[in-house]
């Protein structure tokens, strides 16, 4: 039973701190990291209380640590046992512009913002008149190539949840030629066809797209997202696997991509003949949380082609990818397609959530994509001021920048521990670096958080590095030597 506990522990994934209550690990990776400097408690005695605390009338299994928010500043995350961190995971990558921003404080101190949180609107049927211009100041101001329109959500999860939704609907209403009949009405209510189709999306393994019961049908990253919970019959294709670096492995990557997109193809055609059609299919740029798992310009352009051919929305993912630390606004941006995605879904750093559709994906009936909230008014208010942020301090050109150098630095490091390390990989600063084993991998960010440096995991082995838009040259030098000192003691004491 132990080792069941531990395994199950070991994959829920998240950051740097695994396994809260083995705090002797810990500080036994630390004494190997700096043997001569009085070892911090990870987590500390303040946590450990607060989180008893709370799992007495709140579900904390995943809690790591609690933090200091008024004292975390820029880059820099503060926990209540008084720890600074340079903070190289931001919330699962979800602050584009770190702690305490000045320009998102005066944003916040906007009379406006008091309106908006006081007044919230159910944006669906109320929305506040100024609610059209906010979309243009900030989310339309940014749309992918392509896209006309935009569907504001709550989180990245109803995102892709309502994006698939609309596929399905945009699916029905091009095979029938119009709005639904009455029978497709009356036989929905009964979980009948026509009006409940037999209609699938297809996914990919190692794909995390949120933890809604429609959204765990797609996703395979982690097991103990999916376990005990009832599944749609939908298909999973791989994903390919490449190595590193590129331009060394071209032959075989570009075997990778010919035979998935082989699959794929032989999927839609036999779901087409159980009369189970796909009728929509989602990835991520980055299979960010299965492991930091990249797909190239040509498997990606494959994709978009078989979409158009066989009629299949192509719905691209980018709530993790989206937002400006890969180097762009929309990491499918660099893959140069010929025709847009149908839709992009995006969340975290944009601090609301939705998707981006193509005008033909417009939903003209009342309900169908609908909920109480439909987005959140007053981070559409920060949103504007991240958005000038970005453009004004020129933080895209920054990600790339600093991100080349941070690729830099991981190609090194697996040159010098080739047993240990490989695979080093990223766009801008979206990067990470495989590990030989977790264990390997749980005693580096163990370390790495002794020496003040927070980094995230991700898939089975796999370090994650998903720094805010404001990192610069100067905190990767920091980040350097906390890491580089962490990896030599995890590999020493192997």
């Amino acid at each position: 039973m132990t080792h069941v506990l531990m395994r199950v522990q070991g994959r829920l994934g998240g950051s740097c701190l695994r396994g809260l209550s083995t705090t002797s690990v810990c500080a036994k990776s630390a004494s190997q990291t700096k043997a001569s400097e009085p070892q911090k408690e990870i987590p500390g005695p303040v946590t450990q209380k607060l989180k008893k605390e709370m799992d007495k009338v709140h579900q904390a299994p995943a809690v790591r640590f609690f933090i200091d928010y008024e004292k975390s500043k820029g880059n820099y995350i503060v926990d209540v046992d008084g720890n600074k961190y340079l903070d190289m995971f931001m919330q699962i990558s979800s602050l584009p512009l770190g702690y305490n921003h000045p320009d998102l404080i005066k944003a916040a101190q906007d009379p406006k913002m008091i309106s908006a949180l006081i007044n919230r609107p159910a944006l669906g049927s109320f929305p506040p008149k100024d609610w059209t211009e906010r979309l243009h100041k900030t989310l339309i101001d940014i749309r992918p190539k392509g896209l006309s329109g935009v569907q504001t959500m709550m989180c990245g999860t109803c995102s892709n949840e309502n994006a698939i939704k609309t596929a399905f609907m945009w699916y029905q209403r091009k095979k029938r030629g119009g709005p639904p009949s009455e029978e497709d009405l009356m036989s929905c209510m009964k979980q009948l066809p026509p009006g409940t189709p037999s209609l699938s999306v297809l996914a990919f393994q190692g794909a995390f797209h949120g933890r809604t019961m429609g959204m765990l049908s797609v996703t395979r990253s982690k097991a103990i997202h999916k376990v005990d919970v009832p599944a749609f019959d939908w298909p999973i294709a791989n994903f390919p696997r490449y190595k590193y670096p590129l331009n060394k492995n071209v032959d075989y990557n570009k075997k990778q991509d010919t035979a998935c997109l082989q699959e794929v193809e032989k999927i839609i055609g036999d779901r087409k003949k159980d009369k189970r059609d796909v009728a929509a299919l989602i990835v991520e740029p980055i299979q960010a949380e299965g492991g930091d798992h990249h797909g190239s310009p040509e498997f990606f352009q494959g994709l978009r082609d078989l979409c158009t051919t066989y009629g299949i929305a192509f719905i691209v993912d980018e709530v993790q990818t989206g937002g400006g630390s890969t180097g762009s606004w929309w990491a499918h941006d660099s893959w140069k397609l010929k025709s847009p995605p149908d839709m992009v879904t995006f969340a975290k750093k944009f601090l609301t959530g939705g998707y981006y559709y193509k005008e033909d994906f417009k939903m003209n009936e009342p309900y169908r994509i609908y909920n109480t909230w439909m987005g959140e008014p007053s981070k559409m208010l920060l949103l504007e001021a991240v958005v000038n942020v970005i453009k004004r301090d020129n933080l895209l050109n920054q990600a790339g920048k600093v991100g080349k150098e941070l690729q830099s630095y991981l190609d090194s490091l697996q040159g010098q521990y080739p047993k240990h390390l490989s695979n080093a990989r990223g766009a801008g600063t979206f990067s990470a670096i495989d590990c030989s084993s977790a264990a390997l991998r749980d005693k580096i960010v163990n370390n790495a958080a002794q020496n003040d440096l927070h980094i995230g995991v991700c898939g089975d082995s796999s370090i994650r590095f998903r720094p805010a838009l404001i990192f610069e040259e100067k905190h990767l030098k920091e980040a350097k030597e906390a890491l580089s000192d962490a990896i030599a003691s995890a590999v020493q004491s192997k």
